[in-house]
């Protein structure tokens, strides 16, 4: 008889399956991504979910019979988080938390988890990282915690399946999906058939249950969620906590959502008791600005539906070598040597002679057309070093003939800018022609790269 197969390689990032190793997956093509493991057990007595409320054998239905109701959303208690999942909790979701490591995954969750159970809600919080004495250490410092919050220390799936049942929470929180294991898996907890094995089980949970589940995943150097590219494809959301260490202020970023849109960015700041929603990030971003400082220039770009005011810098500076230096923090690299070549071309400078290094104020990362103005603004301000007014913002696409192409949502720019006193704005003609009249703030419509700069 044929020996029994125990390893099999899978793939890092798709989680293909292959009885030999290969240099290059058959899948995604990627290069050196597969990895061995050992093959799962199939256990004739793994226990099935069986779904609250439907038979076991399953019937084909239409939409007119499935009933949703307005209490299929939960508020989270941040208007925050709420926007960034789409207005609420779904039950039955998926939810994976990603972010580097001390960048206030916990934190938040933990918060979360006190304000449903104020509320009202069932919360299980799992942890496989901390004790309840840590964790209790954590809570004490963000408030107190009353109604119904449960706390379980494990890491073996088999007894967390046996304490939700028992307990029947609303929501489950996961800490973290690394240190899970099934017993069935001979392989060690974070390797890929155990990460694929425990999300499994959890999303058969959340869906046969309706229970909400967060997950929290560890982050590789690459800045993605550790363990295999199919764990981002089984949950429901998928959410990435950013921000500097060093510094205060948290972005929680969306990059997929069945609920939702993933352009929607919410605001956080680390203090003492916790994480603290910021309602008015422009604001925060447009903080410590300099004063008649060239190459400083202010721009409105959209997150989802929120306008966000933030400042552009650049610096040019004569290059001392043959090849001028190009730098891009905050915005996209290839972009910004785009946009040169335009100034180069149609406004006759000679940028090809000149270092240019342009920063997004605040640590953000926007990658959004509507920019493309301001960096031109920004960097012929630089160059002639003559500070642009501070009370202007100027938002706009540039395209390769230099014209000022629109942009969308022109008239929430603008009305975001007059809440925070400003007093002139450089847009695209064909967006002025479309918009109300905005009382407070003088509209100043332009064609192009060169009318733009003579208004500077």
């Amino acid at each position: 008889m044929a020996k029994a197969r125990t390893t099999a390689f899978f793939c890092k990032e798709c989680g293909y399956e292959s009885a030999k190793w290969t240099g290059q997956c058959p899948s995604c093509r990627e290069w050196n991504t597969m990895v061995e493991e050992p093959v799962a057990k199939k256990a004739s007595d793994r226990r099935a979910v069986v779904r609250e409320g439907v038979k076991k054998t399953a019937r084909p239905v239409k939409l007119s019979e499935v009933s949703i109701e307005d209490q299929d959303r939960i508020s989270t208690g941040y208007r925050e988080l709420d926007r960034v999942l789409g207005s609420g909790i779904v039950a039955g979701s998926l939810v994976l938390v990603g972010g580097d490591p001390g960048i206030g995954k916990s934190t938040l969750l933990l918060q979360v988890c006190r304000n449903l159970a104020a509320d009202g809600h069932k919360v299980l919080y799992i942890s496989g990282e901390e004790s309840l004495k840590q964790i209790k250490l954590r809570a004490n410092r963000i408030g107190e915690i009353t109604g119904e919050l449960l706390f379980l220390c494990e890491t073996n799936l088999d007894d967390i399946e046996e304490a939700i049942r028992e307990t029947k929470p609303e929501t489950v929180i996961i800490d973290s999906i690394q240190t899970m294991y099934r017993e069935d898996v001979t392989s060690a907890p974070g390797s890929v058939s155990q990460v694929r094995e425990s999300t499994n089980i959890l999303l058969q949970i959340a869906k046969g249950m309706g229970i909400s589940v967060f997950i929290v995943g560890h982050v590789t150097k690459e800045g993605v969620v550790a363990g295999p590219r199919v764990l981002e494809h089984m949950v429901d959301t998928v959410l990435y906590f950013e921000g500097e260490r060093n510094a205060s202020y948290r972005i929680l970023r969306g990059v997929k959502n069945r609920f939702g849109s993933t352009n929607e960015i919410g605001v956080f700041e680390m203090q003492e008791q916790g994480l603290s929603e910021v309602e008015n990030p422009s604001e925060y971003l447009l903080s410590g600005r300099p004063k008649e400082a060239s190459g400083a220039v202010v721009a409105c770009s959209l997150e989802g539906t929120r306008p966000i005011l933030l400042e552009v810098q650049a610096l040019v500076a004569q290059t001392n070598f043959g090849m001028a230096r190009r730098t891009a923090a905050g915005t996209d690299y290839n972009r910004v040597n785009l946009l040169m070549a335009v100034l180069e071309k149609r406004c006759h400078y000679e940028m090809s002679r000149y270092d240019a290094y342009v920063n997004i104020a605040g640590g953000v990362r926007m990658n959004e057309p509507a920019l493309d103005l301001a960096i031109v603004l920004a960097l012929v301000s630089s160059l002639k070093d003559r500070p642009v007014d501070p009370k202007c913002i100027i938002f706009g696409e540039v395209g390769l003939s230099g014209e000022v192409r629109a942009v969308s949502m022109a008239e929430q720019r603008v009305r975001e800018a007059v809440k925070l006193g400003f007093e002139a704005c450089i847009l695209p003609q064909v967006c002025l022609g479309k918009m109300k009249k905005v009382e407070g703030i003088r509209l100043l419509g332009v064609r192009n790269v060169r009318e733009a700069i003579g208004l500077i």
